[in-house]
C-alpha cells in the first residue's frame, strides 16, 4: 500500500478513528493488526517471513537479557545470523552467484550457477536493521528485553516506518506502545499539515522531476552534456523529496496517533560540507552505523590510518545495504572518499587561524558540497556501471556549444531543445514548473534550517497567511500531482 494512493487515505482514516474509539488495552492489537494488512498489501506470504525474525529475536533477546557470560554473546549472535542470513539470501544471493559466474567464466571457462527469481521483501533493509537494534542495545544492557511478544511484533511492525524508516531504537518506540495516546485537536492538525507536506513533496515535485530523470536515465547514451547534468540536479532533488517526502507522511501519521518519530532529514542540501550533510540525510540510518558499525570498529578512536579505513569501510556497508549492485558500493566509496578528504583537510587547516565566514563562502561551500553528492548520486541513480560511466565522462560534452547557443533558445522559449531533452507532454511551463518547485524547496528548507520545524513556523503566521498555505498545499496536490501510484524510491532498499 503506497501512501499516495486513495486506498492508504481509506486505510489510514480507518485504523485512526478506531485507535482512538478502542480502549488501550486493545489499541497495539489493532496497529498490529493494521501494520500486518499494509505489509500484506504487497506480497502477502511475505509476512511469514517477517514474523519468523521476529519469534526468533523475540526468544533469542530474552535469553541475551538472562544469560552471563559467553552464552549472551551467543544469543546474540545467533539474533544476528537470523537477521542478517535472511537479508544476504533475499537482497544479495543474485548478486553473489553473479560475481561468482564472472569470475568462473572469465578463469575457468565453468558452467554458470543458477539465479534465485524472487522478488526482495518490501522494506527488508529498514525493519531489519531495526530489530538489530533492539538484539544490541539489551546485549549492551541499554534496554531492558520486551516481554509482551505483540508489542515487540508492533515495534518491528509499526506501519507509519515499517517499510522505508526511520529506523528507531526501543528507548524511543517501546515505551510509547504502553502510552495512553489521548484526542488532540492541535496535535492531530500538526500531523495533518506534516502528511500534506510529504505528499506535496512526492506527488508534486519527485514524481514531476522523476519524468526527465527516468527519460535519461534508462537511455543515457542518447543524450549528452547539458542533458545529463539537468537530469543529475534533477534526481537529486527527486530523492530528496521523494524519501523525506515519505519521512513527513510517516511523522505526520504517527503523530495523529500520537507517537512520536525521531527526525529523518534536515535540510541536506544547505549542509557546508560532506560530513555535515551525512548528519542531515537519512540520520536515522547514519547513526544506525555510527553507534552500531563504527564504534564498533573503533570509530576515530585509533591510530590516523586505521581511523581513515574505519570511514571508509562503513560508507562502503552502508553503499551495499543500499542495493546490491557495484554501481551503490561505489556510491558508499565515493561518499567516504569524501569524508576522508574533508578529515584530511580539516587537520590541515587546524592550527590556522580561524575567521568569521562570509556570505560568499557560505554559498560557496553549500554549493560544493551539492555538487559533490549530487556526482555521487550518478552512482546512486544509474542502471548499470557502463550506464555511470557513460554518464561521468559525458558531463561537459558540447557544453561550451550549449553555453554560446543558450541566447537564442531563450529568445525562442525552446527549453527542451536548449537542454536536448524531448520529452512528451512536458512543454516550456512544466520546466518553468520544476525550477519554481525547487526554489521553493529551497526556501522551505533555509525555514528547516533556521527554525528547525516547518510547520510550527507556518502555526505562528497569522490565520490569513495559514489557511493561504494550507489550499495552495491542497489545490498543488490535487491540479500539479503526478498519482502514477509512483512507488517511493527507498521502498525497493
Amino acid at each position: 500500500m503506497l501512501f499516495n494512493s486513495l486506498e492508504f487515505v481509506f486505510f489510514f482514516v480507518v485504523v485512526t478513528v478506531l485507535y482512538f474509539t478502542l480502549p488501550q488495552k486493545y489499541r497495539w492489537f489493532l496497529l498490529l493488526a493494521a501494520s500486518c494488512y499494509f505489509y500484506m498489501f504487497f506480497i502477502p506470504y511475505y509476512i511469514v517471513i517477517l514474523f519468523s525474525t521476529i519469534i526468533i529475536d523475540y526468544f533469542a533477546v530474552i535469553q541475551i537479557e538472562r544469560a552471563t557470560g559467553r552464552k549472551r554473546k551467543l544469543y546474540l549472535i545467533f539474533s544476528l545470523i537470523a537477521n542478517i542470513g535472511i537479508l544476504m539470501v533475499f537482497k544479495y544471493y543474485n548478486f553473489f552467484i553473479d560475481n561468482i559466474n564472472f569470475f568462473n567464466q572469465s578463469i575457468f571457462k565453468a558452467d554458470p550457477l543458477p539465479y534465485w527469481s524472487i522478488i526482495l521483501p518490501v522494506g527488508l533493509s529498514f525493519h531489519t536493521f531495526q530489530a538489530l537494534s533492539y538484539s544490541i542495545e539489551v546485549y549492551r544492557g541499554n534496554h531492558k528485553a520486551e516481554r509482551h511478544f505483540g508489542i515487540y511484533a508492533l515495534y518491528v511492525m509499526f506501519y507509519p516506518q515499517l517499510v522505508a524508516g526511520p529506523i528507531e531504537r526501543p528507548q524511543n518506540m517501546l515505551h510509547q506502545f504502553y502510552e495512553k495516546h489521548h484526542v488532540d485537536l492541535i496535535r492531530i492538525a500538526n500531523g495533518l499539515k506534516l502528511m500534506a507536506w510529504g505528499l506535496f513533496k512526492k506527488v508534486v515535485i519527485a514524481d514531476r522531476l522523476a519524468i526527465v530523470v527516468n527519460q535519461v536515465y534508462d537511455h543515457p547514451q542518447q543524450y549528452e552534456g547539458t542533458a545529463l547534468i539537468i537530469a543529475t540536479v534533477f534526481f537529486a532533488f527527486q530523492i530528496y523529496c521523494d524519501f523525506s517526502g515519505y519521512t513527513d507522511i510517516a511523522l505526520g501519521a504517527a503523530e495523529v496517533m500520537g507517537f512520536r518519530l525521531m527526525k529523518n532529514f534536515n535540510a541536506p542540501y544547505l549542509a557546508k560540507n560532506i560530513a555535515d550533510f551525512w548528519k542531515r540525510w537519512h540520520i536515522s540510518l547514519s547513526t544506525w552505523f555510527r553507534d552500531y558499525l563504527y564504534i564498533s570498529i573503533g570509530g576515530s578512536k585509533v591510530k590516523i590510518s586505521r581511523w581513515y579505513f574505519n570511514l571508509l569501510f562503513v560508507f562502503i556497508v552502508s553503499g551495499f545495504w543500499h542495493g546490491a549492485n557495484w554501481t551503490f558500493i561505489i556510491w558508499g566509496a565515493l561518499n567516504g572518499i569524501y569524508l576522508v578528504a574533508a578529515v584530511v583537510k580539516e587537520k590541515f587547516f587546524a592550527k590556522k587561524k580561524k575567521v568569521k565566514e562570509s556570505l560568499v563562502s557560505e554559498i560557496f561551500q553549500i554549493v560544493t558540497t551539492f555538487i559533490l553528492v549530487s556526482f555521487a548520486w550518478i552512482f546512486f541513480r544509474a542502471n548499470s556501471w557502463s550506464d555511470a560511466w557513460y554518464i561521468v565522462t559525458h558531463l561537459t560534452s558540447n557544453l561550451f556549444s550549449k553555453v554560446i547557443a543558450l541566447k537564442s533558445y531563450l529568445n525562442s522559449g525552446l527549453f527542451s531543445g536548449f537542454f536536448g531533452i524531448k520529452i512528451k507532454n512536458f512543454d516550456f511551463t512544466e520546466w518553468v514548473l520544476c525550477f519554481v518547485l525547487i526554489v521553493i524547496l529551497f526556501i522551505t528548507d533555509t525555514i528547516i534550517n533556521r527554525h528547525g520545524d516547518i510547520v510550527s513556523y507556518v502555526n505562528k503566521k497569522p490565520a490569513a497567511v495559514r489557511w493561504i498555505l494550507y489550499y495552495v498545499i491542497i489545490l498543488s496536490i490535487i491540479f500539479l500531482g503526478k498519482f502514477g501510484e509512483a512507488k517511493f524510491i527507498y521502498f525497493q532498499f
